[in-house]
Parts: structure tokens; sequence; C-alpha cells
């Protein structure tokens, strides 16, 4: 180590799915700026999908095997899962570095504005921002095409050998092995087949949908989906909105056809407890999608019987103590709908 760093710690975010040219020259220049470097890995905890198919300790593998010795004992990784919510997430971004590195003194923030994907470079004004400069336009999104559209995966990684470090391309090849990688494929190709059929809308579309949070006895009653996008992750009890109804005629009428909640419908208006819109733009894969999730409290002492209908391939009352847990099985955003009425990543 020299006396030439600019700062005592670098800080480099990204969610580096995968890992690529471009994010290896940001984190080279976080190397030569300070002593040690922070990895931010982002959506973290979340399950497996073609936007996000390595978990963080894929990430953080990926991205130590290209690193000699002494840069992987200068490079720690703090995982950070998406909160829906810019604030919330770079306040826990603050405290998590603060945890990990407690008085650091001067940090960097190293990163390159390439879109309004970058607008979190703006979240930490508290460190000192060190931009880099365009690099050759690599973008993580046409990797994952490729790796989810190949014929011949060895063929298609070759033609974009140069867009990643050699170790990159190699793990990819070990882990499209792994049995989630079919399963990944299906799921780009509904997700694509289901974007292509709206591709003549005349503009993006923005689809309407409705969840129910269904407590009572100390549990919640969640789904598990049938068919992609999603299949065999845990979700709550919901679909899209059809045009004669009102979003909470939708939502007990879903919650009916999924799970056939033994509880009469006429009472579950005077069960609700909150109503709450949840409209991010990343929050499904599907396209903009903008859900009304109602949270019902029934306040019964016996769980009511389900059974698993329609869209769902099992209904099942979960107990809440459990659901913190379970986090890398939810289906889009659904553990942070129950989250925002439960508390469940409370400190």
């Amino acid at each position: 180590m020299t006396a030439n760093f600019s700062a005592k710690l670098a800080i480099l975010i990204g969610r580096f799915q995968p890992f690529h040219n471009g994010h290896a020259a940001l984190l080279k220049k976080a190397l030569e700026s300070a002593p040690n470097v922070i990895v931010i890995l982002g959506s973290a905890f979340h399950a497996r999908n073609p936007k996000n198919p390595f978990t963080w300790e894929e990430r953080a593998t990926m991205i130590a095997n290209t690193l000699d010795e002494t840069e992987r004992s200068r490079v720690s990784y703090l995982p950070i899962r998406d909160y829906y919510d810019e604030k919330r997430w770079a306040k826990e971004i603050l405290k998590a570095v603060s945890k990990q590195a407690p008085n650091t003194g001067s940090i960097a923030l190293v990163g390159h504005f390439k879109d309004a994907s970058s607008g979190y470079l703006r979240h930490f004004p508290q460190w000192s921002l060190i931009e880099v400069g365009n690099q050759a336009n690599i973008d993580a999104s046409n990797i994952r095409q490729v790796l989810f559209e190949a014929e011949n995966l060895d063929v298609s990684l070759n033609v974009i050998a140069g867009a990643m470090p050699e170790t990159i391309r190699q793990y990819l090849k070990a882990w499209a092995l792994l049995p989630c990688y079919k399963d990944l494929v299906q799921e780009y190709a509904v997700l694509q087949a289901y974007k292509a059929s709206w591709s003549s809308a005349p503009y993006p579309p923005i689809f309407t949908t409705v969840d129910a949070v269904v407590k009572t006895a100390g549990h919640v009653l969640l789904i598990k989906r049938k068919r992609h996008p999603g299949r065999n992750l845990w979700a709550l009890p919901g679909g899209f909105v059809e045009q004669w109804e009102t979003v909470l005629q939708a939502a007990i009428r879903e919650l009916e056809e999924e799970t056939t909640l033994g509880v009469l419908s006429d009472t579950l208006p005077d069960a609700l407890a909150g109503v709450q819109v949840f409209d991010h733009p990343d929050r499904s894969l599907r396209g903009r999608t903008i859900t009304h999730a109602h949270f019902f409290d029934l306040k019964h002492e016996q769980l009511p019987e389900v059974e698993a209908a329609d869209d769902a391939e099992s209904a099942s009352w979960v107990p809440v103590e459990e659901l913190a847990v379970m986090e890398d099985q939810f289906f889009d955003d659904h553990f942070h709908i129950l989250d925002h009425f439960l508390a469940l990543l409370k400190d």
C-alpha cells in the first residue's frame, strides 16, 4: 500500500448480474483510490429470476475470482436487499457501512452515470464521488439475454467474451449446469412472450393488480404459484383487476378464487385493516404493474380452511414468525408488502 490513496475507504455499489468488464474498471478505480474497498451487492436475498439470476454469494465469488490474492484481502462484500424505497435503501447502506467499517474517515463512492438508473449515486452526499467514464457500453442485461437465449451456451459466451473477464466466462459455463438454470431459461421465455403479446399497443401498458394480506391467529395466508413467472415461489393471493370491479372487489374475488378461504365474503370488508399502493417501476418483471394490497385482519382464534385453486399450486397458513427467513422464496416484492403491514424487518 502507498500514501497516494485519496480516501480511507472506497465504496462500489451495484447488482453485478453478472460482473463484467465495465464493473471491473470501476473496481480497479476503487482499489486505486483507497486501501480497502466495500462492494455493495444490491438485490440481495431476492428469489432468483431472469433479472437477478445470481445470489449475492455467487456474485461475491465471481468478483473475488477476478482479483489476485492481495486485492482479495482488500475487498469485502455487503449484501443489501431491494426495499423498493430509495430513502430506506440508502439509509440501510449507510448503516451497514458504518457497522462494517466504523470510524473510517474519508470515504469515496466510485461509480458511473450510465442513465436514470445511476441516480442512486446522488443519495450519498457525505461521500466524495469518483466518477469513472463510459466503458464501451457494456450492459449486464445483454449478457443475461445471451445466457438465457443461447442455443449453444459455449459458442454464445465465446462471442461476448470481450465483455467480461475470462474467469467470469468460465464461471457462467459452470453455473449453467445448476438445476436453477433450466428453470430460469423457461421463466425468461415466458416473460418475453408475455411482453411480445402487448408490444403492438400504442403506449406501453400499465397493469393494475390487487393482492390480499390475510392474517389471523398469528398466521398469514400464502399461496405457491403454479406457473411461470414465479413458479413454485410463495406469493400473496391476488391478480389483475377486471373491467367491472373495484380494487376491493377484485382483491376479495382473487382471494376466493385462489384459496377458497372458508370465510363469508360479505364479512371481509369489515376485516379490512389497511390498503397500500405499491408502484415501484421495478417491482415486477412482467411490465409496469401497480398493485393495491389489502390487509385483512380476521382476528379469528382458529385458522379457516383453505384449498388451492385457479393459479395456485397450494395454499397455506404460514406463521408470521417464520416469514423473515423465507425472504428469498417470494415472488416479486411480496415479501416487502408483508413487511409493510407486519414489520418483518424491524431491527
